[in-house]
């Protein structure tokens, strides 16, 4: 059997609270600014990008924000500005926020949108609504209900 190593920030839990909230404080934060136009590169003051979530690391020294342009047109441009203006970003996000250490600002593509329409088109399919009515159709233990 293989394993793999495991980080050192790894203990086989979720995010801690703290992470959580201070993930949502950035996200904030980074929406209002890109919101407000607060970056000085008219390419990126065009756009409308959502911040659908940001996940930081245990030491809160990382932060990356999970982004999308919206209609989902032009992510890869989108992703392009916001790292030419990461340090900008980062000091706007800073200013606002305070925090022991600035975390570093990354930047990735938010799939989540495209992940929700295919489990939408998977509980379409006809097998799956047939699972689901034979489930409803029975109790806990097997047996058909009256």
């Amino acid at each position: 059997m293989l394993r793999m190593a495991k980080s050192k920030f790894d203990n086989g839990r979720g995010p801690s609270q703290r992470q959580l909230r201070v993930g949502e404080l950035i996200r904030r934060t980074l929406s209002d600014v890109l919101l407000r136009g607060e970056v000085h590169d008219p390419e990126l003051n065009r756009m409308s990008i959502t911040v659908g979530e940001v996940r930081t690391s245990p030491d809160l020294k990382v932060a990356t924000a999970f982004v999308l342009p919206l209609g989902g047109q032009g992510a890869e441009d989108a992703l392009s500005a916001l790292r030419r203006n990461r340090a900008e970003l980062r000091r706007q996000v800073t200013k606002a926020l305070t925090l022991k250490y600035s975390p570093e600002l990354r930047f990735a593509i938010d799939a989540t949108f495209d992940q929700m329409d295919e489990t939408r088109r998977l509980l379409n399919q006809d097998r799956v609504r047939q699972d689901v009515a034979q489930g409803a159709d029975t109790n806990e233990d097997g047996d058909d209900r009256d």
